[in-house]
């Protein structure tokens, strides 16, 4: 099996603040890091870190943005359909706060110039039952999907940012739907783990559904032809630093070991270890775990 990430990629610029600016309100930033990042990277990055094989990444990186393909190749990610354009390397402007959370303001630049010939030269490499992982950060989403659909494959999308290109995306046509409270809320309309997949399971009866909760752990749906397995996995307590990519790493980690054959249990009880591990190093990409640090960490009780 391979994985195909079609997703972005970012120059994040992280400004470590004493809590997040009103309206009209100047701050100053204790610090500026810049660092590699954008949802697309970061999770193939936690793919490949995770132990999964096979990963391609596909986009378009930017001016500017040339060590973005080096580190990806260096993680063991496949680069062959990840092209150069000349518009602006996407960014994001992130915002820490001393708790670890974080805001986040996108610049989509190259991300947003994907063109419907480059969809189409990507997927004639790619076959049935392959697994497509997606992001809302890139340009023709909607053909994306239809392409991967077409091919038979495995289509999960985590639907960030939740805005209205979604609304031109069919989720009849996906395998899992991951996302946060707030993007459940704005999807379904409850940010309820339950009751989010009860309005999104009588629209698409085989759609699995993960929510993240943050520091309240996380909850999935696996949808199978005849029942519907649900998981609760609370999250494993620790000091956090920088929340930014504790999602990308939990998808990266929960795919990769469901691609194992391992329970659903596992695969949450395994993604939420990596997450933890995340939220305790500053960055994005820089703060994803290996695998083998898992099983050293303190953090670890099996």
């Amino acid at each position: 099996m391979k994985i195909l990430n079609f997703g972005s990629l970012n120059l994040d610029y992280i400004y470590s603040v004493e809590h997040f600016p009103q309206p009209g309100e100047t701050l100053a930033s204790r610090n500026l890091e810049v660092r590699p990042g954008g949802k697309g990277l970061n999770q193939s990055i936690a793919l490949a870190r995770a132990g999964a094989s096979n990963v391609f990444h596909a986009g378009l990186y930017g001016s500017g943005g040339e060590m973005l393909p080096q580190l990806l190749r260096v993680n063991g990610v496949d680069t062959r359909f990840l092209l150069k354009t000349d518009a602006l390397q996407g960014n994001a402007v992130i915002e820490v706060i001393p708790s670890g959370e974080n805001r986040i303001v996108l610049f989509g630049g190259s991300n947003r110039v994907i063109t419907k010939e480059q969809i189409d030269g990507t997927f004639a490499f790619f076959d049935k039952d392959d697994l497509l992982l997606l992001q809302n950060e890139v340009n023709l989403l909607p053909e994306i999907v239809e392409q991967g659909f077409q091919k038979g494959m495995q289509i999960v999308l985590n639907p960030s940012p939740c805005d209205e290109a979604l609304a031109a995306v069919d989720f009849s046509k996906l395998s899992w739907l991951f996302v946060n409270e707030i993007e459940a809320a704005a999807i379904s309309g409850s940010a309820d783990p339950d009751e989010a997949f009860s309005a999104l399971h009588g629209q698409f009866p085989s759609l699995s559904l993960l929510v993240t909760l943050g520091a309240s752990g996380s909850c999935a749906f696996r949808v199978s032809e005849n029942s519907v397995e649900r998981h609760f996995e609370p999250a494993i307590k620790t000091k956090a630093i920088d929340t930014t990519a504790a999602g990308d790493t939990y998808t990266g980690y929960f795919l990769s070991s469901l691609l194992r054959g391992d329970s659903l249990r596992a695969a949450m009880n395994l993604a939420s270890r990596a997450a933890a591990l995340s939220i305790s190093a500053p960055g994005a990409a820089d703060s994803i775990p290996h695998y083998t640090a898992l099983t050293e960490s303190e953090l670890i009780t099996r």
